[in-house]
């Protein structure tokens, strides 16, 4: 066994001990199931590129050189065929799909096996840490190796085989992976979105460009990201764009269309179908987050005087995509909704027996302009399949199903997690999660790192000693740990109560109980400073004083830790006041149908707070205040 790395950079030398180059790269014919190396690239003198036959010219190779058949002047170059790619140049540190495990890997490093002297065989991508430390060095992956292993957590190889690999760049989607490769567009369309959304950005609009337009749009629906669905629609063509959403369900194109600007949504629309445009149009009317704007028309409805034999030839009438059905609705003929039949009772019921006779006749029905998390939860407490939307007159429009009830949920669940400033889900491996994490745990370690530095600096502006201003900064955690959990006290209630929830607490008693709480915390804090100061003056200093130490310095100490708790305190009080502020911006953004971030309202409080405390302690050296 040998790896990419292992080779790249090797001298290349003739049968008559003469170097030609070095091996820059190696190319594989793709049409097999582990793909024989087919051609030797090598950088010749002054870094001209050459392409060789491995078949033709290499005698043997190793991890320190590469040795040819014949002498130089007998070399004939050739070119790479359309079936071949350069694995270093078109796997090596790119984005694969690994369509095993349906995810999105970076190969680190190849791994080649020999199956004769000379023969190469590409066997799959190394896509673990391994990988990593062998591009950078082959010394520092056995040493690291070797000490995990001593610690008993030994670094295993993660190798993907050839056959389960998809490549992206390069436009290689016309080339065959393996005889038995199981291609991206065979996977389901949730694990494509999923793959889509892990993608290098310039690589998204390449993946779905292999996919046809039937399977495009069912990923499509499967996006959690609106904004980048968005996105790839803006990047297909007119044309493409329009037969894509023509492929989706109503409701999905609507909530898509929803997304695009102006112009480019009515040019899409235009190219539609009428049934189709006129679907998404009227769910289009709706306002956003309602019922009305999730609910599809896909639904069986039949008349008061259908039978269960009625129900069995309307359904054999449906399109082989049609949602599915889990209830049956009855109507007049004004298409009011009389009454629901759930499937499994009309199946086991007789073929003549009247509809009406099994339904429930006073269904649990929605408005179209009903808030989508309202109904959502309805049709979680109830254990409903599919909720019924009807207008003020009863008339069936659609219906809003368990699915889409559920992202409604996840969707809520994941913006009420933001706004309270969660990182969950965040990977271990992310090291923008992990700062996020240590952001959102500990943020105010940074400010109080930036209030010492500032104090510091302004006790040595004033001509006061900077240890004074290391002192008044001793207090500063305090009033940014309040100011923090004034920030969550916002949040949590604004989670808690809904704005016209009667239950909800009044701003006035908001922030009156608020300051309160932050005033006894901090008038005992200040009792206990009092307490030390009274001690130190009544038994410390007088020993001082009596040994021939300096009590002015114990006094001047002691004053700058007295101003930085009163500061503190003020800043705190002042804090949790403000509170209703934070509460109504909340409220403020959630009407406008913005998200708010939670870590980001906590960012801002600690920035006032520190803001303000700096001010109070830069009057405080100035000799304005205390």
């Amino acid at each position: 066994m040998i790896y990419l790395s292992q080779l790249l950079g090797n001298p290349v030398y003739d049968l008559d001990g003469e170097r030609i180059g070095r091996v820059s790269d190696l190319g594989i014919a793709t049409g097999e199931v582990f793909p024989r190396v087919t051609a030797l690239a090598v950088e010749g003198p002054g870094r001209t590129p050459l392409m060789i036959s491995w078949r033709k010219y290499v005698e043997n190779f190793d991890e320190d050189e590469v040795s040819l058949k014949v002498v130089a002047t007998d070399i004939r170059f050739s070119y790479l065929q359309p079936d071949e790619v350069l694995v270093a140049r078109d796997l090596l540190n790119k984005q694969i799909v690994d369509t095993r495990g349906m995810r999105v890997v970076r190969v680190n490093d190849l791994k080649l096996s020999d199956t004769s002297s000379a023969q190469l065989r590409l066997l799959g991508a190394e896509v673990g840490s391994r990988g990593l430390l062998r591009s950078i060095s082959p010394a520092l992956e056995t040493a690291v190796c070797r000490a995990a292993r001593a610690l008993g957590r030994p670094i295993q190889e993660k190798i993907i085989a050839w056959n389960y690999m998809d490549l992206l760049e390069r436009d290689l989607s016309n080339v065959k992976l393996s005889v038995s490769h199981k291609t991206l567009d065979e996977l389901h369309p949730a694990d494509i979105a999923d793959i889509i959304e892990r993608l290098d950005p310039r690589l998204r609009g390449q993946v779905f460009a292999q996919l046809d337009e039937e399977r495009a749009a069912e990923a499509m629906a499967e996006l959690d990201d609106d904004e980048l669905a968005a996105k790839l629609v803006s990047g297909m063509e007119d044309a493409t764009a329009s037969r894509v959403l023509s492929e989706m369900d109503p409701d999905d194109a609507a909530e898509l269309v929803g997304e695009l600007d102006y112009e480019r949504a009515e040019k899409l629309l235009s190219l539609m179908g009428v049934n189709d445009r006129a679907a998404i149009t009227q769910l289009l009317g709706y306002r956003e987050s309602t019922a009305g704007r999730i609910m599809t028309q896909e639904l069986v409805a039949l008349p008061e005087t259908a039978t269960v034999a009625d129900v069995v030839e309307a359904m054999r009438a449906l399109d082989e995509d049609f949602e599915s059905v889990r209830y049956i609705y009855l109507v007049d003929d004004e298409r009011r909704l009389t009454g629901v039949a759930t499937l499994p009772l009309v199946i086991t019921s007789e073929p003549d027996t009247p509809l009406k006779t099994i339904a429930t006749t006073d269904p649990l029905t929605a408005n179209p302009e009903d808030d989508q998390e309202d109904v959502a939860e309805d049709i979680a407490k109830y254990n409903l399949l599919a909720m019924p939307v009807v207008d003020e007159d009863g008339k069936l429009l659609g219906i809003v199903t368990v699915d889409d009830a559920l992202e409604v949920l996840q969707e809520e669940h994941e913006e009420d997690l933001q706004i309270a400033g969660s990182t969950a889900g965040a990977s271990s491996d992310d090291r923008s999660g992990l700062l996020t994490q240590l952001l959102s745990a500990e943020m105010w370690y940074f400010f109080w790192a930036i209030g010492i530095v500032a104090c510091t600096l302004l006790a040595n502006s004033f001509g006061r000693d900077p240890f004074q201003g290391l002192l008044v900064a001793a207090a500063l955690p305090l009033c940014l740990r309040v100011a923090n959990d004034m920030a969550r006290y916002a949040i949590n209630s604004y989670l808690e109560y809904d704005e016209d929830d009667e239950d909800a607490p009044t701003l006035l008693g908001f922030s009156f109980v608020g300051t309160a709480v932050s005033a006894v915390f901090i008038g005992v804090a200040l009792l206990v400073m009092v307490g030390v100061e009274n001690v130190l003056q009544a038994m410390v200093i007088p020993e001082v004083v009596a040994a021939g130490g300096q009590s002015d310095l114990i006094m001047q100490a002691l004053r700058a830790l007295n101003v930085g708790f009163k500061v503190a305190g003020i800043t705190s009080v002042v804090a949790f006041a403000t509170a209703p502020v934070y509460l109504l911006r909340l409220r403020a953004r959630d009407r406008a149908g913005q998200d708010t971030s939670g870590l980001g309202l906590r960012v801002i409080a600690q920035l006032v707070a520190l803001v303000m405390f700096v001010v109070l302690v830069t009057a405080f050296f100035a000799g304005w205040v205390w």
